[in-house]
């Protein structure tokens, strides 16, 4: 018992959902003795469930998180698991099989409303009794309550796509992480260093819808929103799911993406701004967005980092809207100047 309260008073003392991940694997391993525990996350891409593991623990090691060498792979499609498909489907709260080695797989989907987006996953060498199912059950509970929470603080309440807080937190690991690969990568040949960053680059994106206002003033606030949910909900099925999307305020959204190189980032955004174009908002009629957006290094600051976003966004509105524009062709093309740097803040 005392183990019990132990992992629940830690995985209720984060504000993460990573180490919410962590904490609640890391509390089934050892409470339900398995031979291995992994969070699984479930996305669905072109109407196809996919699945994939975002962090495990195995018996005797510490609990990692699953880094995926490919960013822009989805997983496994849910048909190669018809147990859990049909577990999900049935929507019930569980469901063991027996796996090819002769291990038993018991599969708990974390329901949010009507939706599963995770999956608890414990092997073991031998069937679990009821009441061990009835404590792993009791912190799934819990993880899934507390789950909710955070979604609530990190969410916007008209869009449900992640808030301005959110980014910042966000893009303060991002700039951390990819210092570490940086930094690395500086090291003289002779020394250790990491390769994921050699061929994986970081994007962000500033989104603004074309002439907002004037939708609100000749439609009304309600069409309005109407059209920044419309425009969130074509955000996330033009976005890839590793991708972060975030309402920033008003009718500006940020996205951070990303791409092994800036062609195919620009395709990413592209292929979006042409989805807002072709889509027949209800009584408004066309829409248009416009688009900013710049590599991320961890040598400039967050605010610098996303001033050169702005100032792309800026160019692209003040010259025909429906545009996507990088800030660094932009410059090195003439088109903008740099006249003043400093630590945080960049004029032009």
């Amino acid at each position: 018992m005392d183990s019990l309260l132990k992992h629940m008073v830690d995985m209720t003392g984060y504000r993460d959902h990573t180490m919410l991940d962590i904490s609640v694997i890391s509390a089934v391993q050892e409470l339900a003795c398995a031979a291995q525990t992994r969070m699984l996350a479930l996305t669905t891409v072109r109407g196809q469930v996919f699945v994939r593991s975002r962090a495990s623990i195995v018996a005797g090691s510490a609990a990692r998180l699953e880094e995926q060498a490919d960013p822009s792979w989805p997983g496994d499609p849910l048909s190669d698991y018809p147990a859990l498909a049909a577990c999900i489907a049935r929507h019930e709260a569980s469901c063991d099989t027996v796996c090819s080695q002769g291990r038993h797989l018991l599969w708990l989907p974390i329901w949010i409303g009507d939706q599963v987006t995770t999956c608890l996953e414990i092997t073991n060498p031998t069937p679990y009794t009821g009441a061990t199912i009835q404590v792993i059950g009791g912190i799934v509970s819990v993880y899934r309550n507390f789950q909710n929470l955070l979604d609530y603080s990190e969410r916007d309440s008209l869009t449900g796509l992640l808030n301005r807080k959110t980014f910042d937190d966000q893009l303060a690991k991002i700039l951390q992480s990819r210092g570490d690969v940086e930094t690395d990568a500086a090291r003289p040949a002779d020394q250790e260093r990491r390769h994921p960053g050699d061929t994986e680059r970081q994007w962000l994106a500033v989104v603004d819808v074309d002439h907002f206002k004037l939708v609100n003033d000749k439609f009304g606030h309600l069409y309005g929103d109407e059209v920044l949910i419309l425009i969130a909900n074509l955000l996330q099925s033009s976005f890839r799911a590793q991708d972060r999307i975030f309402r920033f305020g008003g009718e500006e959204f940020v996205v951070l993406l990303r791409s092994i190189t800036l062609e195919n980032a620009q395709k990413i955004i592209d292929r979006f701004r042409m989805n807002v174009e072709s889509h027949d908002f209800p009584q408004v009629g066309r829409v248009t967005v416009s688009v900013g957006f710049v590599s991320i290094s961890a040598f400039e600051a967050p605010v610098i980092i996303l001033g050169r976003a702005d100032q792309a966004l800026y160019y692209a509105k003040s010259h025909g809207r429906n545009l996507a524009c990088h800030y660094d062709e932009l410059v090195a093309n003439g088109l903008l100047n740099t006249i003043a740097s400093n630590d945080t803040a960049e004029f032009f």
